[in-house]
């Protein structure tokens, strides 16, 4: 018995259908399988990963150690090459300090020797009163102030006034509780002064403004703007060497200087009692061989 075409047709449809539905089946739990499958190997590449580094974690501990060790060497090696640098520039300043040291000493010793031929007396400690300021006097001296401390406190005539910073005035009038004195920049001031390098003599003549003037100065002297001023002590009115100003405007023969103390905020000055103090003396005389 023959088959046609058509019943061979007939019976080829329903076989690709089935074939077509085992090969979707197929294809989806391959689709699942490798989604377990992936799933299963996440876990297991976790599982293994860790594994291996509980593993290793011990190793890499035992092999850091040398390495933290060198580290620590290279770092001691460093640090001691920076103690040599230091400890050679402390040397160094330590052999200054000793020169220095060695030619104080030498220095000492010459002026001990010096007094003890020019046989000095040292000047007696003086005795300081500290009063506080209470007000500005005006009449003929207009740039002078009253304190609080007078005969009864051991204030006298001619006495130095100063603050911290250097000298205000000098005492020209005493009571009993009270004194006044005389601003270093009114008109009425003279002060017998030298600059502390070069030892150069001069007069501090007030000018009623905060920048007193310096006159019957030497000829030739040298000026600098910033040397600084000091009482010499000639005349016995006041202690030699106290601070006074620096030199702040030089124009030609004008000299100015700028005392070191805040003459408009006075609060307080210490009055010190000189035992060569000259009573009733207002101004000392110029040093000799002076010009003015």
């Amino acid at each position: 018995m023959k088959y046609r075409p058509a019943s061979i047709i007939r019976l080829a449809v329903p076989s690709g259908t089935l074939s077509q539905r085992i090969v979707l089946t197929t294809l989806i739990l391959a689709a699942f399988g490798i989604v377990v499958l992936g799933k299963a190997e996440t876990v297991l590449f976790e599982r293994l990963r860790a594994g291996v580094v509980d593993f290793v974690a011990p190793v890499m501990n035992v092999m850091a150690r040398p390495a933290a060790t060198v580290a620590d060497a290279i770092e001691g090696i460093n640090e001691l090459g920076r103690l040599r640098e230091e400890n050679a520039k402390l040397r160094a300043q330590n052999e200054r300090l000793l020169h220095w040291q060695a030619a104080g000493l030498k220095l000492s010793g010459e002026n001990d020797r010096l007094r003890a031929l020019l046989r000095f007396a040292p000047e007696a400690e003086a005795d300081i009163v500290t009063a506080r300021v209470v007000g500005d006097s005006g009449g003929v001296f207009v740039r002078s102030i009253v304190v609080v401390a007078g005969a009864r406190d051991g204030v006298a005539k001619g006495q130095a006034a100063m603050t911290g910073d250097g000298l205000v005035g000098r005492v020209v009038s005493v009571g009993g509780r009270s004194a006044r004195v005389l601003l270093i920049t009114d008109l009425n001031s003279r002060i017998p002064v030298v600059f502390e390098e070069s030892r150069e003599r001069a007069i501090l003549a007030g000018d009623n403004t905060a920048a007193p003037k310096l006159s019957f100065l030497r000829h030739g002297a040298r000026v600098n703007t910033g040397d600084r001023i000091v009482t010499s002590g000639h005349g016995g009115v006041l202690p030699a060497g106290l601070p006074i100003g620096i030199v702040s405007n030089v124009a030609g023969e004008e000299i100015h200087v700028r005392p070191f103390a805040a003459l408009d905020r006075l609060e307080f000055v210490r009055v010190i009692a000189h035992r060569e103090a000259t009573v009733g003396s207002l101004g000392g005389a110029p040093p000799g061989g002076m010009k003015r």
